[in-house]
């Protein structure tokens, strides 16, 4: 069954895992020899369990297909892998999967369930490393990577290039000697931001309309509603004749803590999340403040929605609608706003639009001072790992290995993050300088992926549900590679910047000055870089009665969060808002900001690793 896509990657983050039925194998690493004399079972029917075995010179045995079914916190697909990837690993490992995503269906409830059932499968992506994730290991479900060799034997890549990402496996989940998973976003350089051509969020507003009302100065985030309501005003409907909004929100990233298109500001002042905490943290200073403090930006972006609201700039739909509907609405030209570069402009921006001048790009603000996510030697929260009882380990780590090379770095650069780079030879290839190019036919998957066909001997399908949908970010796309001295990322290899810009691209980089978002923001001195670190020890956890308080409190500012944004007047807005501090302080708010505070301290230790 294919289901399409319920919402992207960011991250960060967010969302969690479901489980379908899972073939069965050894409890314990296969080397890829059978080193015991008793034949290992299959879980499920008691029958003796297939093996890969190993040549006399140690490589695995292919001959057979090997199908897995990979459980994805994060992924937007349910279904077989297909396309243009499944090509590529069917080719190379003879591997074909399954991806099952939670986050489609049952959610956490789905996951407790699995986890009850003792089987999360053959390859699992945690969306983050806290509850699910270390709960697995404590319930043996994993398996554990240095069992009989597995990870010296076939995942020598990884422990050669990220030595760190192992270290911090081992220290902070695997008591000091076993790996049971490897973060996600991995580099080998240890400092300067890690973003691609654009940052993770803008503001990027529809330029052409920005420019056609006079390109007027924005000082602060509260003047962007009385610019894009000029806007509105110039184009208040699209091609069709629908109603075009500044803001359309959706309510199926939410998760169970907060509203999630309210964090996003907060993130052009140079702060982030601790994830499932009540603070937000400086990226390169010690400082952080409460979530629901008048200074937060949760708080005041709630304000700013409501009076977006008053003015009829945010879209009625956003409290019923999903993510899904506010792509294709995107697409439609009905939308003025977009928070991140890989949402308005990945839909909106077509050839045709871009070349008469039309499109999202980034229109910043005086004050702002964007959060940009340092390189991680030690990876990210986001976790790969092995089921306890999947078929032919020795096969997975192998594949796992890959990934993480230049060669698999090079093909899914930009998976859970960006449009990947693809097949070499269909989308990219080298050039007679020995640098990576993207074809014609490469531009035009690019910029329409759910349109643009695959050939067949690439494996068929529309480029988009070819692409990795386990929906994991394994390497950083702006981690050069070492094969050709450029990032992995397609949007830097210097044969694009170099490219024929359209003329939304020459109008843009004409009024900035610069060539990239990234350039602007480096230029003049507007990134606050946060060190990716590690404390040497095991992660501080909730315990149980702060961890029950803290879904409680998370429900009731999700909930209140929407009505306040949709109030009718400033006194029901009032209003609930003194609703919602009361109930999440009779809930134990307090408790969880003392838990929140030593994260931020933790994660301020953890910081001085890398400088």
């Amino acid at each position: 069954m294919r289901i399409r896509r319920a919402s992207l990657v960011m991250l960060s983050v967010i969302l969690v895992f479901v489980l379908a039925a899972c073939g069965g194998g050894n409890n314990t690493a296969n080397s890829g020899k059978n080193t015991s004399t008793e034949k290992p079972t299959s879980a499920a029917t008691n029958a003796p369990a297939e093996e890969t075995a190993a040549p006399d010179d140690g490589a695995l045995d292919h001959s057979k297909p090997l199908k897995l079914t990979v459980f994805s916190t994060t992924a937007n697909y349910a279904g077989p892998q297909t396309g243009w990837f499944a090509k590529i690993i069917k080719d190379k490992f003879n591997i074909e999967m399954e991806i099952v995503a939670s986050n489609l269906t049952g959610g956490d409830t789905k996951i407790s369930a699995m986890m009850a059932s003792g089987d999360l499968g053959d390859i699992i992506i945690f969306g983050d490393d806290k509850n699910h994730y270390p709960n697995a290991i404590k319930g043996k479900l994993l398996l554990d990577w240095t069992q009989d060799g597995l990870l010296d034997k076939y995942g020598k890549d990884i422990s050669s290039t990220f030595p760190k990402a192992i270290e911090k496996a081992k220290v902070a989940f695997g008591g000091g000697s076993s790996v049971f998973g490897m973060g996600n976003s991995v580099a080998s350089n240890p400092s300067g931001p890690s973003e691609g051509k654009d940052m993770t969020w803008g503001p990027d507003l529809r330029f052409d309309l920005y420019q056609q009302i006079g390109a007027p100065e924005i000082t602060k985030i509260e003047d962007y509603l009385p610019v894009l309501k000029k806007m509105q005003e110039l184009e208040p409907k699209n091609e069709q004749g629908k109603k075009t909004y500044a803001f359309s929100m959706w309510s199926d990233w939410d998760g169970n803590y907060k509203m999630t298109l309210a964090k996003q500001f907060a993130n052009m002042m140079g702060y982030d999340e601790i994830p499932d905490t009540a603070v937000y943290v400086k990226a390169d200073e010690e400082k952080y403040y409460d979530f629901l403090s008048e200074d937060s930006w949760y708080m005041k972006s709630l304000k700013l929605y409501f009076e977006a609201n008053q003015m009829g700039l945010v879209d009625p739909d956003s409290m019923t609608q999903k993510f899904d509907d506010v792509v294709a609405k995107y697409k439609d030209g009905r939308l003025l706003f977009s928070w991140f570069p890989w949402l308005g402009a990945a839909n909106y921006n077509t050839p045709e639009r871009t070349a008469e001048g039309k499109g999202f790009a980034l229109v910043p603000f005086k004050d702002e001072l964007m959060y940009s996510t340092g390189f991680n030697v030690y990876g990210g929260n986001g976790i790969i790992a092995i089921g306890a009882k999947a078929k032919e380990p020795a096969r997975i780590m192998e594949f796992i290995n890959w990934m993480y090379t230049p060669e698999g770095a090079m093909i899914s650069a930009g998976s859970g993050t960006a449009v990947p780079n693809g097949p070499q030879g269909l989308t990219w290839d080298i050039d007679a300088n020995g640098k990576p190019a993207v074809t014609d036919f490469g531009w035009k998957a690019y910029t329409d992926q759910q349109n643009t066909q695959v050939p067949a001997e690439y494996g068929g399908g529309d480029y988009y549900y070819g692409s990795n949908q386990m929906n994991f970010s394994f390497v950083v796309p702006a981690m050069v590679n070492p094969e050709n001295s450029e990032p992995f990322d397609h949007n830097l290899w210097t044969t694009t910047l170099e490219r024929n810009p359209s003329k939304l691209d020459s109008d843009w980089r004409a009024k900035m000055g610069v060539l990239t978002p990234k350039e602007y923001f480096e230029k003049n001195n507007l990134l606050a870089v946060a060190p990716q670190g590690f404390t040497g020890k095991e992660p501080l956890t909730m315990d149980k009665t702060v961890e029950q308080k803290n879904k409680q409190i998370g429900t009731v500012i999700q909930q209140i969060s929407w009505k306040m944004v949709f109030a009718k007047d400033q006194a029901e807005y009032d209003k609930l808002n003194k609703e919602m501090h009361d109930k999440v302080n009779g809930l134990g708010y307090s408790e969880v900001m003392d838990f929140s505070i030593k994260k931020a301290e933790e994660l301020f230790e953890a910081r001085k690793s890398v400088k």
